[in-house]
Order: C-alpha cells, then sequence, then structure tokens
C-alpha cells in the first residue's frame, strides 16, 4: 500500500475536505554502490568531528545553520515544529486560474490527492466543478518542513497536486535569451513546418522509455552470467553548414505516418462507434471520471 505524504485538509470557501497525498511519480535509476577493488568489499561512510578529531555516533548530532564562517546557530526538532504555519496542515484555495496560464517551468512534484470517505461528496463535487470550468486551483501547503505554493488540477481519476517553484527559485541565465540578430527566411520556416507536422503525433507516454537505464541493467546482468559485454559507438554528428539542405535532407527521411489530427478522428470515429455496437446485446455502462 502506498505510504501518506500529507494528511490535512483542503478548504475552499466554507468547504472543508479531508484528504490525503500520494507522491504520484518518483525517479527510478540504477544506482550503484562505493566498492573497495582490493577486497571487494562495499565501503562504509562514517560520520567523523575533525574539532574532536573522532567518530561520533548519530545521537550526538543537531541541526545548526551557518551564520557566519565556523559560527552556527543551533535549533531543535521542537523549534523547527513550532515555527510551521497554519498550512501544516490545513491547504487553501487562495485563488482560481486558468491551467494554461501557468508556466510549465514553475511546476516541481507531483501528488494524488484523495478525499476521506467523509469528504468524498465535496471532492467529486470540486472535481466535476474545476473540469467543467477549465479552472485549477492555486493554494498553500507545508511538508517537508517547507511552505510551498501548488496547483491543483483535474485529472480523469480525480485530482492531482503539483508543488511549484517560487518566481526566486527560476534561475536566471544571461545565455538564455532571444537572439535578435538572427532572421530566418520565410522558405526555412515553411520546409521546418512541414518536418515538424510530420513527426507530429498524438502525445502517449507508454511509447518512451529511458534506454540508457535499460542497457545499464542488461550490461549488469551480463556481467554476473559471466558474458561479453557489447559496446554501441556514439554518433557522430556533424555541424550543419548549409540549413535548407539539412531540412529537405529531414523530410526525405521522415517515415511514412498519419498525421496527428488524423489519428485522433480517427480513434474517436472507433469509440463513437463502440457503444452502439455494445447497446444491441446489453445495456451500456455510464463510466465516470
Amino acid at each position: 500500500m502506498a505510504s501518506t505524504v500529507w494528511k490535512g485538509y483542503l478548504t475552499f470557501g466554507l468547504i472543508t475536505i479531508p484528504i490525503r497525498l500520494f507522491t504520484a511519480a518518483r525517479t527510478d535509476r540504477v544506482s550503484f554502490n562505493q566498492i573497495h577493488e582490493p577486497c571487494g568489499g562495499r565501503i562504509k561512510q562514517q560520520t567523523y568531528c575533525p574539532q574532536c578529531e573522532r567518530l561520533v555516533e548519530r545521537s550526538e548530532l543537531v541541526k545548526g545553520f551557518e551564520v557566519e564562517k565556523d559560527r552556527y546557530v543551533i535549533v531543535s526538532d521542537e523549534e523547527i515544529k513550532s515555527a510551521a504555519p497554519e498550512s501544516s496542515d490545513n491547504m487553501e484555495i487562495v485563488e482560481f486560474v486558468k491551467a494554461d496560464g501557468i508556466d510549465p517551468i514553475y511546476f516541481d512534484a507531483s501528488y494524488f490527492m484523495v478525499p476521506e470517505e467523509a469528504g468524498k461528496k465535496a471532492y467529486h463535487l470540486l472535481l466535476e466543478t474545476m473540469r467543467k470550468s477549465g479552472y485549477s486551483a492555486v493554494a498553500k501547503i507545508t511538508m517537508h518542513q517547507r511552505e510551498y505554493t501548488v496547483v491543483v488540477r483535474p485529472h480523469a481519476d480525480g485530482l492531482l497536486l503539483h508543488t511549484m517553484f517560487y518566481p526566486e527559485e527560476v534561475r536566471e541565465v544571461p545565455e538564455f535569451r532571444r537572439d535578435e540578430s538572427i532572421t530566418v527566411k520565410p522558405q526555412e520556416v515553411a520546409l521546418a513546418e512541414k518536418l515538424v507536422e510530420g513527426l507530429a503525433a498524438d502525445f502517449d507516454a507508454s511509447k518512451y522509455h529511458d534506454e540508457y537505464q535499460g542497457r545499464l541493467k542488461q550490461m549488469i546482468e551480463a556481467k554476473r552470467e559471466g558474458l561479453a559485454v557489447a559496446t554501441t559507438e556514439p554518433k557522430k554528428r556533424a555541424p550543419v553548414i548549409d540549413l535548407m539542405q539539412a531540412l529537405q535532407k529531414s523530410l526525405g527521411e521522415l517515415p511514412q505516418r498519419k498525421p496527428a489530427t488524423l489519428a485522433s478522428e480517427s480513434r474517436s470515429a472507433t469509440a463513437a462507434a463502440g457503444p452502439k455496437k455494445q447497446a444491441s446485446g446489453r445495456k451500456s455502462r455510464t463510466a465516470h471520471g
């Protein structure tokens, strides 16, 4: 069973909904341990105090914030808890905004929002209202010793919550800017549009996989079985000199495929025909969510 990462109340107006949050996604990657090559033993990291010149136990450790060089303010767990704002167990919706008005650069982590039994009615009322109106909710929540601004949005199965970066946390990189000195020709734009259309498709997350992690696992399994490890040379790409020539060549190498809009229309027509065929044998059930 999934672990709850936050438990509290979602409020808007005079409505209070008891909810729980569950992590919606996590990074899955191959991890390696540090091994002492001569003996094959795993390295153990220990905590060392250079001032006392000895190893220290975890029970001797406390939290400290460096206020100046080598000078720290010691803070206890109780003091940290006392600084928690009201949003530590109450998530109040402060406003509703259109989803397309939020720049995705601000999104951080994602969570499933699940109602407790007593809040299911109000939860589904909010879900349906947001789904029909096209609005997402902006709220505040405190967890993991930090207060987050979050966006709550409707999903097919319920409400999703996304923690967000604050504006001051989004980095400013001088090199990331539009170069007004660069101009592109209309013919280049037209060819590039054809290339984009040729590669256009409806997004399907199941088509994409981490091939690097897959190859790492294959390599580890091969070494475990004492087999030879296959290696591949990375592709060397020459810099583009003639942009028009590169675009024309790219168009010629496009695979034959249906445009995204046509594929979408085909699926919609198939879905529309399904219930009619089913109705002749038995009553079709209405799907919720």
